[in-house]
């Protein structure tokens, strides 16, 4: 596909306009000049997830273990029991949905690990291929769902027309994306937001070959792809801070949604921590979002800015699939972290357990949230933040 097919496809548009965001609480306490945001680990709607949902793709899979996603459901149901089909949209967000409501965030941003696309062009000789097709796209809006990041090593799985329609997809449902485009013009451009009163959210998707996405999918001049860095040197940052620079003015945040590491393992490579500082010391990064682990990692908290190395999974079709149990991948987290625009720093961090059980989030139990707790905090001793239990079983991160 070359590259005037391609825009004739996507029909995509540069993301650096601001659209005004802002969801409502229905019983709001926050200070009202605060930025609130919902941010998740990997939201991954496609293979089995998709064919519960009203409209599943055709279910033909190119994987060693199956070929069919059907396979997915039916591992899952026999571990958990029966899920009756087809779930309503809203039904994968499970309890997220009621949680959204009452912390009302003024921006919801996942990582969207799932091409949207009809596509049969799926890539040889990559051994796992993400799809969920457009008509399921209301799983994604009933959530209120404002950015889905798409710098990742699953949004080329059904290839350059995948991509193309994933974009077009997004952009019809008014979800704007971060990360993926046309060029690399649009695939470095931000999602930028307006919060009426508060201020902007900027937020750029960057991803790195550590979390398996292919060289190949490195948007160029004239070739579609995704924001994937080059490596985590001092050139790079230099070029990351050319680009925020281009956009960022007084009451912004800006956040970089990364795409790194392992999916399995607690350790922070030291070259992602000096990554890490340097984009907020030299790249006026405010807010950093990592994802690729399959489980939630440790929080820092450098210089009154969070990092978040690895949020974990959110939502996936993983149910019953054996051989990481130790590391928890059922559970994850739902970040609510709250910055103030006047001076960019962290107000508050709380989260919220969750567990995926029959392909839906649901609030994790006392004893998982306890676990979550001694576990997360574990790792955040490591880079001097600490876990406590809050009210209902959240958690706060304290840090000094």
């Amino acid at each position: 596909m070359n590259r005037r097919q391609f825009m004739i496809n996507a029909s995509k548009t540069l993301l650096v306009l601001a659209t005004p965001v802002g969801h409502t609480a229905a019983n709001p306490s926050r200070d009202s000049d605060l930025i609130t945001l919902f941010l998740c680990g990997d939201v991954m709607t496609g293979r089995g997830i998709d064919q519960v949902l009203p409209h599943p793709s055709d279910p033909r899979l190119y994987e060693l273990y199956t070929e069919s996603a059907l396979a997915y459901v039916e591992l899952a149901e026999t571990v958990n029991g029966p899920i009756r089909k087809p779930v309503a949209f809203a039904y994968i967000w499970g309890d997220a949905l009621e949680e959204l409501e009452r912390a009302a965030p003024d921006v919801r941003i996942i990582n969207l690990e799932t091409a949207i696309t009809k596509s049969d062009d799926h890539w040889k000789g990559k051994g796992v291929h993400y799809r969920m097709h457009p008509q399921n796209i209301p799983c994604i809006t009933k959530a209120k769902i404002d950015c889905s990041v798409l710098a990742n090593n699953h949004v080329l799985d059904w290839g350059y027309p995948g991509l193309a329609e994933t974009l077009q997809t997004l952009q019809r449902a008014n979800v704007k994306s971060a990360g993926a485009g046309g060029n690399v013009t649009e695939a470095e451009a931000p999602a930028v937001f307006e919060v009426a009163g508060k201020g902007r959210v900027i937020v750029f998707g960057l991803g790195s070959t550590t979390s398996g996405i292919p060289r190949r999918w490195a948007a160029t001049k004239n070739q579609p792809g995704v924001n994937l860095l080059k490596d985590l040197s001092d050139k790079t940052i230099r070029h990351i801070a050319a680009r925020v620079q281009d956009v960022k003015r007084e009451r912004d945040i800006v956040l970089a949604s990364i795409h790194w590491g392992d999916n399995w393992g607690y350790d922070i490579p030291r070259e992602q921590t000096t990554f890490a500082h340097k984009l907020i010391d030299e790249a006026s990064v405010d807010v950093i979002h990592g994802h690729s682990s399959h489980h939630p990692k440790g929080i820092e908290v450098y210089k009154d800015k969070p990092i978040i190395y690895g949020c974990g999974d959110f939502i996936d079709d993983y149910e019953g699939i054996s051989g990481y149990e130790r590391f928890r991948g059922d559970l994850g987290l739902m970040y609510f972290v709250t910055m103030d625009p006047s001076n960019r720093r962290l107000v508050s961090f709380e989260m919220t357990p969750t567990q995926i059980k029959h392909f839906r989030v649901n609030r994790a139990s006392k004893d998982d949230g306890q676990w979550m707790r001694d576990t997360l905090g574990r790792e955040c001793a490591k880079l001097g933040t600490r876990v406590e239990v809050h009210k209902d079983n959240r958690l706060a991160l304290r840090w000094d």
